[in-house]
This record gives structure tokens, C-alpha cells and sequence, in this order.
């Protein structure tokens, strides 16, 4: 089996998280450079992963400047620094597994995946929740027809509080100026799940949404600019930075904050940094819940709920069908898909339960909710094979994940303009 070998440009938690894929398996895969602007996140990554220190660089022109020297390139830059380094890897010939969402622009996605297809390099989108077990199998129930023809689904992404607050309110991905909007920065996995399942082009969409509770005016009277300035509201406070950042755990949310995880780093970093800030008293602006209505070709009916108020991290789904219907979680534990056949509905027993005809489809749902599912690994997985066979049938390709963000594009000028927005005005043309 021929070893498959990765550039890295952008070594933070996405880039760390699609590289470890070579720990697991390295017969099969090796990163060999890295391009890191911060230094001691680059230097921590060049030691893990045994990378040479000619292989290291602060920035990805001059890593390029190198020519190809792998056989493909992993882009995990933040949004809007996605468009130069996937435009610089096509044109040196590499295969490209790109983090989602593509570009804040309709114009770059567009271009990004008709350069690829010019050059006959692959492009493959980070939507790991197409490749999870649970979103798999419901795929494979809906077309083998167990619930009949698919009639409408609804969908909810709950957030979790504690979530929001850490990137959506005082991290990378709380302004859209800065970044992109909440329905494409965080949703754009949902808008391409339901693409995935659904089968058919979307037509029209209409959503509604706001900043509701994460602003000024919302704060406490009497609360402070930072949680490490003895709010007096710190006690009850869900939101309180120093209960979420300065406890036993040094991993995922908490290791964003400093790369020096110890005790008195984490606590400068929430006295200066902005992890520290009241969530009431940040700079952000993109919505705290959205709800989103969407149409299909195939006169499916969508509503998507993506809301920051809930109690974990977890995706809800709802597929109800002539001749059924499909309920799901996806969170981190392993759970069960439930299916409801119609036609049994006569021969329920009194004695059975609420849901009498209930077959339950067990999946086998990773443990860690931040390897989706383990829809990361699946994904690393199908990349590094497609790369080695040089297929181009790939599962998350750009010109199947357009549509996905044209979905999140239209939703978000639905909610701004208050109105229905048909796909229609986002004219698009690929090349093949």
C-alpha cells in the first residue's frame, strides 16, 4: 500500500484534528510540512509529527515556494483565508482536503472547484457528517424506501450553551466581518447533510433569526467587562468564563485559550485575552438562533432549527415519509436510529410501548462529539484512499458542497431581507 504524504497549511484544532489521522495509520499517511504563523504552535506540531525543520513554515507562499512536494495538501486556515492557499495548491497539482465552509464567497467556491476540475486535482469539502454511521445509514434506509417517499424533515442543531459562548461569542467565529455568517460558519454542515439525504436541488428559502440574548443590551445591571473582575453575578452565571476555562480540564475548549495550558496562563489569558470577556460585552454580531424554511425539487420540505440554548451539543433529526418515519441523535454517546413503519400500526398490542412498532437501527456513534461522530476519521479515511487511486468519486467533492453553501448564503439574505429567496438568483456554472 502506497503511503499517501500531506502538506498542512494552518496547524490549530481542524488541522491538528485531520493530521492525527497519520498517527492512527502511518502506513497509510504522513504529513511531511507544515505552514504556522504562530511559532510555538508550529514548533509543537513539527515535534509531534516528526517534520524536519526545513519542512517548517510561518507562512504557506513560502511552503509553496517550495514546489510540490507531497501528494497532497490539507487547508485549514480560518474562512475568508481559504481562497489564495486552495488556488496555490491546485495550481502545483495538489489533491486538496479543504475545511469547510469553502469561502464567504459565492464567487471563490464557484472558482475554487472549476480550477480544481481544470487541473484534474481533487477537491474535497470537510462535511463530515456525511460520512458518520448514523447520517450514513439513514441515507441508505431513505433510498432503499423503509419510510416510503420522503415528504418533510425536521432538523435541529442545538449548539449548547457553553458552546456559543466559546466560539460564537468571544472566539474566531463570532463576527461575520471578521468571518462569515453563524448559518454558513456553523450550519453549513446541516445545509449539506440535508442536500446529502434529500437527493435534489434546493429551490427557495426563507429564515428568521436574531442576536437575542448575547449583546449589551441583555447584561446585568452591575456586571462587568470580564468575568475575572469579581462579577457579582460570577455564582450563577452559565456563562462565567472562569468556571468553563480554569478547571481540571486543559483540552478542547480550554486549550484555545493559551497554548501554555497551565493554571496561571489560562488566567491571564481570561484577564487580557478575549476569552475572559462578559458574553454580553463582546464584539460579536452573527445570530444566537435561526430558524430556516427550505424547499426542494423534489417537494421536500425543510425546517432547520439551529438555536445556542440548549444543554449539549447535539444534532436532532425528524425524516417523516408516506409510509413512515425516522428519528435520530447524533451526540456524543452512542445512540440508536428509530424507525416507525405505518403499515404495523394495526397490530399494536396494549401492552406494548408508546412507540409499538419501533425497529430499533443501532449505530455505532463515537464516543468524542468532537470528531463528529466519527465522521473525522471516516472522512481522512476516504480522502487518503481517493487520493491513492486518484479517484474523483468522492463522497464530499466541491461541486456536490456548493449547493450547501448556496443554501446558507440564501438563508442568511432571506433573514436580512425579510423574504423568500429563491436559488434561482444565484446563477452558477461548473465545469466538469
Amino acid at each position: 500500500m502506497k503511503q499517501v504524504t500531506a502538506i498542512l497549511i494552518g496547524a490549530g484544532g481542524r488541522g491538528n484534528e485531520y493530521a492525527s489521522y497519520s498517527l492512527q495509520h502511518p502506513e497509510e499517511f504522513k504529513v511531511v510540512a507544515v505552514a504556522e504563523p504562530v511559532r510555538e504552535r508550529r514548533e509543537r506540531f513539527a515535534e509531534k509529527y516528526g517534520i524536519s525543520p526545513e519542512n517548517c513554515f510561518a507562512d504557506y507562499p513560502e511552503l509553496f515556494a517550495r514546489g510540490k512536494i507531497a501528494d497532497c495538501a490539507m487547508i485549514c486556515t480560518q474562512d475568508k483565508m481559504h481562497f489564495e492557499p486552495t488556488m496555490m495548491a491546485i495550481d502545483l497539482g495538489y489533491d486538496i482536503l479543504l475545511e469547510k465552509p469553502m469561502s464567504p464567497s459565492l464567487d471563490e467556491c464557484i472558482t475554487m472547484a472549476n480550477r480544481a476540475a481544470e487541473k484534474g486535482v481533487l477537491l474535497s469539502l470537510c462535511y463530515v457528517l456525511r460520512f458518520t454511521e448514523i447520517f450514513q445509514t439513514i441515507k441508505r434506509l431513505l433510498d432503499d424506501g423503509e419510510i416510503g417517499r420522503l415528504i418533510a424533515i425536521q432538523h435541529n442543531e442545538n449548539v449548547s450553551f457553553w458552546h456559543q459562548a466559546h466560539s460564537f461569542v468571544r472566539g474566531n467565529w463570532r463576527n461575520s466581518d471578521e468571518s462569515c455568517p453563524m448559518i454558513l460558519a456553523k450550519s453549513c454542515h446541516d445545509m449539506d447533510l440535508l442536500y446529502y439525504l434529500i437527493g435534489a436541488a434546493p429551490v427557495s428559502v426563507a429564515s428568521f433569526g436574531s442576536l437575542n440574548y448575547f449583546n449589551k443590551e441583555s447584561a446585568p445591571e452591575g456586571s462587568t467587562a470580564r468575568c475575572t473582575d469579581d462579577c457579582k453575578y460570577r455564582d450563577n452565571c452559565p456563562y462565567d468564563a472562569t468556571k468553563l476555562y480554569l478547571g481540571k480540564n486543559t483540552a478542547w475548549p480550554v486549550d484555545v485559550i493559551s497554548l501554555d495550558t497551565s493554571l496561571d496562563a489560562r488566567r491571564k489569558a481570561l484577564e487580557t485575552g478575549p476569552y475572559g470577556r462578559c458574553v454580553h460585552r463582546c464584539d460579536n454580531n452573527v445570530v444566537d438562533n435561526q430558524v430556516s424554511i427550505i424547499t426542494f425539487a423534489n417537494g421536500v420540505n425543510v425546517a432547520f432549527t439551529m438555536c445556542a440554548f440548549t444543554k449539549g451539543i447535539s444534532r436532532t433529526i425528524k425524516l417523516m415519509g408516506s409510509h413512515g418515519q425516522i428519528e435520530a441523535k447524533l451526540e456524543d454517546t452512542t445512540t440508536n436510529i428509530n424507525l416507525y413503519k405505518f403499515q404495523n400500526a394495526g397490530f399494536i398490542k396494549p401492552d406494548q410501548d408508546k412507540y409499538p412498532f419501533c425497529v430499533n437501527v443501532p449505530v455505532n456513534v463515537a464516543e468524542d462529539i468532537h470528531g463528529h461522530g466519527g465522521g473525522d476519521m471516516r472522512l481522512m479515511a476516504d480522502f487518503v484512499k481517493n487520493v491513492r487511486s486518484k479517484s474523483k468519486d468522492m463522497l464530499s467533492s466541491a461541486h456536490n458542497s456548493v449547493y450547501s453553501h448556496i443554501m446558507a448564503f440564501a438563508a442568511e439574505k432571506a433573514r436580512l431581507e425579510n423574504r423568500v429567496v429563491s436559488i434561482s438568483e444565484y446563477g452558477f456554472e461548473f465545469k466538469e
